[in-house]
């Protein structure tokens, strides 16, 4: 959480005497440009440096639905809604010619999420509708900023155990997901931020999307002429 001296760091143009209108609205301005050259500057280290990485958890995933396979996703709080949005791109293709594919989010379904996080505890919620749903050869995608959720690290015990791909989105020095040993491929965003760490997981999971489709296509010899609707 963000305290009163963290946000004083941030915006030192709001604390102290009066604002003068014009001073105001020049050091807002100045913080947005400042925040934009962040998020660039994030993204350019992160694929620089885990191009390779995020290519290899996208063959890794293409081999998933090669073979029948489904897509898991899962995360808490903000990264709750990357996890859906990456699995509705799946679901839901926004390429012509591209066909939908099996995936679920485990947090989509409320009853089941309060029902085991009031009955068992908040830490099961991804684990049990895991273990209920996923089979051998299946993939689980996870987002945590800090890397430390225990449900999410639940649940990866639980994929390894049954055999899925296992993919980490996550922040700073990827915590104890990245340190953990259960992820076949952890994508680190190298940055302290909640949100440009949030900001590079969007474009990387785009990009995980379109990789995958692409292999898939070359496989049937039609990745070239794909077109954006």
């Amino acid at each position: 959480m963000t305290g009163a001296s963290d946000l004083q760091s941030l915006y030192p143009f709001l604390h102290g005497k009066a604002q003068d209108p014009a001073r105001l609205a020049d050091g807002l301005a100045a913080s947005i440009t400042e925040k934009a050259r962040e998020s660039r500057a994030t993204n350019e280290r992160f694929f620089t440096e885990q191009g390779p990485a995020l290519l290899a958890a996208a063959r890794a995933l293409a081999g998933v639905y090669r073979r029948g396979g489904r897509l898991f996703t899962m995360g808490n709080g903000g990264s709750s809604c990357d996890a859906a949005h990456l699995a509705v791109e799946f679901l839901h293709p926004v390429t012509a010619g591209r066909p939908a594919l099996a995936a679920s989010n485990l947090g989509a379904d409320l009853a089941q999420m309060t029902a085991v996080g009031n009955d068992v505890g908040f830490g099961h919620v991804f684990v049990r509708a895991l273990g209920a749903q996923a089979r051998r050869g299946d993939a689980l995608a996870g987002f945590s900023t800090s890397g430390n959720s225990e449900n999410l690290l639940a649940a990866f015990a639980r994929a390894r155990e049954i055999g899925l791909v296992t993919i980490g989105f996550t922040g700073g020095n990827g915590g104890r997901m990245a340190a953990s040993g259960l992820l076949d491929h952890a994508l680190v965003v190298p940055a302290a931020s909640i949100h440009r760490i949030q900001e590079c997981h969007v474009t990387a999971y785009h990009i995980l999307w379109d990789l995958t489709h692409s292999l898939l296509a070359d496989d049937r010899g039609s990745a070239a002429g794909e077109e954006r609707e």
